[in-house]
């Protein structure tokens, strides 16, 4: 029952995030859901429960959302997804989750030590931040870090950047999604109807919280938190990646 509960108030405080920051439901309910349901299943639900969630703010922030980054965005994502798909089975999977961990760190690190210093918003740095997102959403489960390091350095409107996330992320974790039902359709968790009924619940609860607290959170307020967020991401891929390669 605890377990249970924690996994509810961590979906609720997930679908909270990705409403005001525009990511961090996957940071914020992963560690609990792969608790509960472990890493394989706990992982698809995360997949499931992030792709509705940001379905459900689409409707919310459709007017912010710059479809034209959304569409490159996607596209490079989708590419990304295959080298990552080819790499996972030559590398071991903690040395592609440290090195990615570390990578992600240090360009956080980088950005927030030379902040004055912008770039430009050319297509060329939106394809590579979605195909990095692509990647690393497929080696390791973190997509969100690489295109807030984009948004950071582009200095994109946070308003515009969290509402462009939805689609984004509703397209990349269906697609996901669709993937693993065809070649693992026995990854899928079997919940019981009350817990699903739970978790939609939750689902709906931290929405609202969210488009309530989105009212009154300051843009520099939501933007460090996407930083945190995106540290945390890091933090938590590194300690997943050295977990991994002592089991």
């Amino acid at each position: 029952m605890l377990t249970t509960g924690l996994v509810l108030a961590a979906v609720v405080m997930g679908a909270g995030m990705q409403r005001i920051t525009g990511m961090g439901f996957a940071l914020v309910a992963a560690p609990f859901l792969v608790l509960l349901l472990g890493p394989v299943e706990g992982v698809v639900l995360v997949n499931l429960c992030g792709a509705v969630t940001a379905g459900a703010i689409i409707f919310r922030v459709v007017r912010d959302i710059d479809w034209k980054r959304y569409a490159a965005l996607a596209a490079s994502a989708l590419l990304g997804i295959i080298p990552a798909a080819i790499l996972i089975r030559l590398v071991p999977p903690a040395v592609l989750e440290i090195s990615i961990g570390v990578i992600l760190a240090a360009g956080l690190t980088v950005l927030l030590v030379l902040k004055s210093a912008t770039l430009p918003a050319r297509r060329r740095y939106l394809f590579t931040a979605g195909g990095l997102s692509g990647f690393m959403n497929t080696a390791a489960g973190v997509g969100g870090p690489a295109v807030s390091i984009y948004s950071i350095a582009t200095r994109w409107h946070h308003k515009s950047f969290a509402a462009t996330m939805q689609p984004y992320f509703l397209t990349i974790g269906t697609f996901s999604l669709a993937s693993k039902a065809v070649s693992a359709p026995n990854t899928f968790p079997v919940l019981p109807w009350t817990m699903w009924l739970a978790v939609a619940v939750a689902c709906l609860a931290g929405l609202v919280l969210g488009d309530i607290a989105a009212k009154y959170v300051p843009t520099r307020a939501a933007q460090i938190l996407l930083i945190v967020l995106a540290y945390l991401g890091a933090a938590a891929t590194i300690v997943r990646g050295v977990l991994d390669s002592l089991t």
